[in-house]
């Protein structure tokens, strides 16, 4: 036995383990798509977009276009030989290009093919269009008094007896929140890389979060079957949502030039054009009517989501749905009503973002909590607390699910003593009545988000792991990595069920022509599922292994016992490569295809109710704030963040995913303004312009904590919790305290009412108003 088969004593799983591409990330060798060395004769595509935000398109004359150096031809609707429509929702509403309408300033409607990329971006602007001008609206209250047409049909979650709740309420808070949307700002933008393949095969290496989807919509688009598409993706760089489905747009025009030339054919747009044509978070207005009494507890909710849908359904339904589920945050309302306007908008489809439409329910919800404590006079806190779900009683949500698993109580214990929120709030206060420019604000704010798809369909998971004859091991699965450290944490996954070192398993990049039918990676649950499903596959072989041992040293299969290393067969250890090659020679089978379905929910979207999430994630964060009251501006101070992953799979990769949650988050409720002029134009459409946080903008002072005690009371892999998107809506803490800061001028008895995002111009505005309605 040489010392690589002895017994090793390595604990893989819920360990700080550095993420897989970590060290190329930081030498510049990770490769993407951009990266990957093109076939001769590669071909390159560019998108020609509207300049009209609504308008009949009379003409396109492409004849200076088809004149310019390297152009090979142009791409229109007519050289689609199967289905025009690109939508995720699958409702025909989406077309490669706009067809005889444009309906938003950026639109698609043709792509120039030509030898380089610089040649196809010229030649694109040389098109030239005849439109007629047709009215538009491109914000959700102009859409509203236009009268307010859908793009996909509306969702409404009531349980008890609103009308009564509010009548019989001593007080009332009205009011509407005005909550901006957010780019992806991806730092890979949108690209495609088709290459042709005999008969109808095309393989694509997409930057998507859904290759399943890319394969469905390429096969439609091309008329073929989807055994013809093999979708490859081997990391993005970055996604948070925005190539959930906006990646269905570049891989058809690839797949469709490579397939009419007979040549690879890749696209890759400017960032500019990617900002102009791709969807974005929805912006909403949410309008409400809130009764409570005299302790801050509410009676009862009735609120309307209304939310900038764009031209198209795209994901515009399950966000305002996941909106709604999420109107409650931490809080028990013993009435509540609340409905979804999912608008149409001449201005690009917004789709899915980080938080899924969570966001903006609870920011609602913050709101008229905010609204009660400044009536009341007292710390937000105060109300947050008294409204917070119970353990046993006062536990139903909007859509009639009993939380089970609730530890928002303790989790905002603890932060709150940790933070010593009590006396910096109280020292803040005195700050405040002798400075006379500088104002300071805190808040502690909590979180409660739904895990798992709404979409129940979508919560299953396939996994392949081979184990080849010396001992290593091989694994693909359907989720795909951007950054979030996926890959790693399913490769802990397979190694801890093996008892083998990490850099025994080889991650490989995600592919449909190895895990079919895979489901995005979104909602948070890619560990979830994919870990499950590769533990699946893992178990299989092991299974398969251990009557092999049993049999070959003639011991019990209650005898053999797996250990780090290898297998424990009665008196003898056998290392894993060992009995690897043994098995082979036995003619055991050492593959397995997982899978995994996530048990328990359900969700009847007609009537409302259902178990949609299989658990939630908690968390909470206090931030504390400076403000200039004669500029607006303002500066972060301290972030204290405690936050629930349950058992964590990789401490390391979870602190990651919660601070960088935290500070886009920050930059969404703060910096981060999508602005479209008169014309409906998108203007703030490059980082000039549109202004993401930098790593000047981090909390000096900055403490996260993982809830190191909690532990997921249901049977997830390694009974951890999702990470991804639970700790984005910690930021809220920040527009919460400059809200304080601001009504510091109106000695805290005005309620702040702060539009998101939070710019120095608002809080400018906000200081002066306050001040005005101070004096009557």
């Amino acid at each position: 036995m040489n010392k690589h088969q002895a017994p090793i004593n390595l604990a893989v799983l819920h360990t700080n383990t550095r993420h897989d591409s970590g060290p190329k990330h930081v030498t510049g060798t990770a490769e993407y798509i951009d990266d990957i060395a093109e076939p001769v004769g590669t071909m390159h595509a560019y998108l020609g977009l509207s300049t009209k935000p609504h308008a009949e398109i009379v003409g396109m004359d492409f004849s200076e276009v088809l004149k310019a150096p390297g152009v090979i031809g142009v791409l229109t609707n007519d050289d689609v030989p199967g289905e025009l429509d690109i939508s995720s929702a699958h409702v025909h509403d989406e077309p490669l290009f706009a067809q005889g309408v444009t309906h938003f300033w950026g639109q698609p409607l043709f792509a120039v093919v030509a030898e380089t990329r610089d040649q196809a971006r010229r030649a694109a602007h040389l098109a030239k269009i005849e439109y007629k001008d047709l009215s538009y609206f491109t914000d959700v209250r102009s859409a509203q008094a236009a009268g307010g047409k859908l793009v996909t049909p509306p969702l409404k979650l009531e349980r008890g007896d609103v009308k009564a709740g509010l009548s019989g309420a001593p007080r009332r808070a009205k009011g509407a929140i005005t909550i901006g949307g957010q780019d992806h700002f991806y730092l890979e933008g949108q690209i495609a890389l088709a290459i042709p393949g005999e008969d109808e095969d095309v393989v694509v290496n997409s930057s998507t979060q859904h290759p399943t989807e890319v394969q469905l919509i390429v096969a439609h688009a091309l008329g073929i079957r989807q055994n013809a598409v093999t979708v490859n993706v081997r990391r993005m760089g970055g996604g948070f949502g925005g190539k959930e489905t906006q990646g269905n747009l570049f891989a058809v025009v690839a797949a469709l030039a490579a397939k009419k030339w007979n040549r690879a054919c890749k696209i890759r747009p400017d960032r500019d054009d990617d900002m102009s044509a791709t969807g974005k978070r929805h912006d909403f207005v949410v309008d409400y009517d809130v009764g409570y009494d005299e302790t801050g507890k509410i009676h009862a909710v009735d609120a309307v989501y209304a939310a900038r849908g764009g031209f198209s359904a795209d994901l515009s339904g399950p966000v305002t749905d996941r909106a709604l589920f999420h109107c409650d945050n931490a809080y028990w309302y013993p009435n509540v009503r609340a409905r979804s306007e999912p608008l149409y908008t001449n201005t690009v489809s917004n789709t899915a973002f980080r938080g899924f439409g969570g966001p903006q329910g609870m920011v609602g919800a913050e709101r008229w909590i905010e609204d009660i404590a400044y009536a009341l006079g007292k710390d937000p806190l105060d109300i947050r607390k008294a409204n917070f779900y119970g353990t046993d009683t006062d536990n139903v949500t909007p859509y009639h699910q009993v939380v089970e698993d609730n530890i928002i109580h303790r989790v905002v214990d603890e932060l709150e003593a940790s933070s010593d929120y009590q006396a910096r709030r109280k020292a803040i206060v005195e700050f405040n009545k002798t400075s006379a420019v500088l104002k300071k604000g805190i808040s502690l704010t909590p979180v409660k988000f739904g895990i798992s798809f709404t979409a129940t369909w979508y919560n299953q998971a396939g996994a392949l792991v081979h184990v080849y004859k010396d001992g290593s091991i091989h694994l693909s699965h359907g989720g795909t990595e951007m950054g979030q450290g996926l890959y790693i944490k399913v490769a802990q996954v397979v190694a801890d069920a093996f008892g083998v070192n990490l850099d025994t398993v080889k991650i490989m990049a995600t592919s449909t022509g190895k895990v079919p039918n895979t489901s995005a990676t979104a909602a948070s649950s890619g560990s979830d599922l994919n870990g499950m499903a590769a533990y699946d596959a893992c178990r299989q072989i092991k299974e398969r292994l251990v009557a092999h041992a049993a049999k070959l040293h003639q011991v019990e299969e209650s005898a053999c016992e797996w250990v780090q290393g290898g297998i424990q067969a009665g008196p003898k250890f056998v290392g894993f490569a060992e009995l690897a090659a043994s098995a082979y020679m036995n003619r055991v089978q050492l593959s397995a295809a997982g899978f995994y379905k996530t048990p328990k929910i359900h969700w009847n979207r007609a009537t409302g109710q259902g178990h949609p999430f299989y658990y939630f994630a908690y968390g909470a964060s206090v931030s504390e704030v400076t403000i200039d009251t004669l500029t607006g501006e303002y500066t972060v101070d301290r972030v204290d963040i405690l936050h629930d992953v349950g058992k964590s799979l990789n401490p390391a990769i979870d602190l990651g995913q919660v601070e960088g949650a935290f500070v886009q988050g920050m930059g969404w409720l703060t910096t981060e303004e999508l602005v479209w002029d008169a014309k409906g134009q998108l203007r703030t459409h490059a980082p000039s312009t549109y202004k993401i946080p930098l790593a000047s903008d981090v909390p000096p002072v900055f403490n996260v904590k993982l809830a190191e005690w909690s532990v997921n009371r249901e049977p997830t892999i390694g009974r951890s919790k999702a990470v991804g998107e639970p700790p984005f809506m910690l930021a809220m803490s920040v527009p919460e305290a400059l809200g304080m800061a601001v009504a510091s001028v109106a000695d805290y008895r005005i309620a702040p009412q702060l539009d998101m995002p939070v710019t120095p111009e608002r809080v400018l505005m906000g200081v002066e108003r306050l001040k005005k309605e101070a004096r009557g």
